[in-house]
């Protein structure tokens, strides 16, 4: 489903990247983990496509990610690809149900789909009953899940996650790491996962360890 093959990045003499091989398949969740400084979150940004390797090939169900540009390429992203980061970036003039169907105002979805599927992520994730709130009065767990409902808007081929649960308690990292693997089972999603939080690492279906700047 997503192929990425000596994938190099450098920032100045900064030899971030270093070759790096990764295939991930169908309704597959992988956790990335590593020291700090071993690449991880730029293995990341790559594979989504919010950065360009130095040289490589990056290619999503035969698609070729490194031809596409511009328009085309944010095209491609807000079709294919989800993104979870670890503070949320939800906008805080909007409610929950504005924020979650962010994605889909710019594909342009009619605003009946979007509600009723905004309504229905919401069912899953328990915050329907939230959905009229502005982030500044939900709690830390709710503005992750309304960050998880906008990534999967669009029903992304893959959802890639930046330390998702590094601002959530030990109570809600947990339900969180475990909603994962409900919304994987029941919408067939791809999760890619860069985490410190160990526990979630090995619940994993496979964990992919680096160390400067490899995959070992």
């Amino acid at each position: 489903m997503l192929i990425a093959n000596g994938i190099h990045k450098s920032y100045g003499n900064l030899h971030v990247l270093k070759g790096v091989d990764l295939e991930i398949i169908q309704s597959e969740i992988v956790s990335i983990v590593g020291s700090s400084g071993a690449g991880k979150s730029t293995l990341l940004h790559i594979l989504g496509t919010l950065d360009q390797p130095d040289r490589g090939q990056l290619k999503m169900n035969g698609v070729n990610l490194l031809k596409l540009k511009g328009d085309e390429l944010a095209k491609f992203r807000n079709e294919q690809i989800g993104f979870i980061f670890q503070f949320h970036n939800l906008l805080p003039e909007f409610t929950a149900q504005e924020n979650i169907q962010i994605p889909g105002l710019i594909r342009q979805t009619s605003p009946e789909k979007l509600s009723q599927k905004a309504g229905e992520l919401a069912e899953m994730l328990g915050i329907s009953h939230r959905l009229d709130h502005k982030p500044s009065t939900l709690s830390g767990g709710e503005q992750q899940r309304v960050a998880v409902a906008r990534a999967l808007i669009n029903n992304p081929a893959v959802v890639f996650a930046d330390e998702p649960s590094g601002n959530l308690d030990s109570q809600n990292a947990k339900a969180l790491h475990d909603l994962f693997f409900t919304l994987r089972k029941e919408l067939g999603h791809s999760f890619v996962i860069v985490t410190h939080n160990a526990e979630l690492a090995d619940m994993a279906d496979r964990k992919v360890v680096m160390q400067d700047g490899l995959i070992i």
